[in-house]
Order: structure tokens, then sequence, then C-alpha cells
């Protein structure tokens, strides 16, 4: 890893790449030189590959108009990271869709629930595993007979 990101085309830095434990201290470090901006905190599954679940925070540098973006990987067998909460306030929500959505579990997030699907639902449907189809759809053709094949 290097000690800071260099300049690509367009003002964009290049990706950094950290580990889950070094992905919060890595934060605080690009914070404090200036990227105050997050602009995107979001889940990806790598399928089939391991560590499979990535999580990707976007920076922005708001006087330089810089961008980095911070990629972490965790397993699914222990998908726990830090939470940015206490950097970020506004990372709240895109942490738990990232936890609904892949599993992703944020330590110190301050109210790490589902937030899209119900509380009692089972599964991460973003996952690349996460069986498709199965469930009826409820359209105009079909509105007489919804709900009897259930």
């Amino acid at each position: 890893m290097a000690e800071s990101p260099g300049v690509t085309n367009r003002g964009r830095l290049a990706d950094v790449e950290v580990g889950p434990a070094e992905a919060h201290a890595k934060l605080v470090q690009l914070k404090a030189d200036g990227f105050s901006f997050l602009a995107s905190l979001h889940g990806l599954d790598y399928y089939p590959h391991e560590p499979r679940l990535g999580v990707h925070y976007e920076l922005l540098n708001m006087e330089t108009a810089a961008r980095v973006a911070v990629k972490t990987r965790v397993s699914i067998d222990d998908p726990h990271i830090a939470s940015v909460t206490d950097l970020w306030p506004g990372a709240d929500f895109p942490e738990r869709e990232c936890f609904d959505m892949f599993g992703v579990v944020f330590d110190g997030h301050p109210d790490l629930r589902r937030i899209l699907m119900p509380e009692d639902y089972e599964g991460f449907p973003q996952r690349r595993d996460f069986p498709v189809g199965g469930e009826p759809v409820l359209f105009t053709f079909n509105e007489k007979s919804y709900g009897k094949n259930r």
C-alpha cells in the first residue's frame, strides 16, 4: 500500500486497496488530507473469489475536486468492518443498505438493521449466489389469479 495515492487523469487519484482492519485508519488519514466528502459507499460481491464481499468508499476533496476510491474486501465467514459513521454521519443509510443487501456487518454503527427488506427476511438479495425468482408479481394481466397458486 502506497503512502499517498498517485494522480491519474482528470484529477482522479489511484484507487487505494486496504484490508478491513486498516480501512478506518486509512479513511481517517484521507479525511485529514482534505478528502472531507464521502460521495459514495457501496457493496459488491466478487463471487466466486475470496474474500468475497467488497466495500468501496468514494471520497472527494472539495477544494481541489480530486477523487479517491478506497476499496476493501471481507469474507463471508467474517463479514465485519468498522463503521465510518463517526467520520461521516451520512454513511448511516449506505452502511445499512450494504448490510441489508450483502450482509456486511459495520461494527460501531449506531442502528445497524435492515433498511430495504423486512426485518424477518432471510438472506441477502444482492449476493450473486442468491436464488433468482420464485415470488409472483402482481400485474394487470394476472390480477384475477394472483395469490391463488401461492
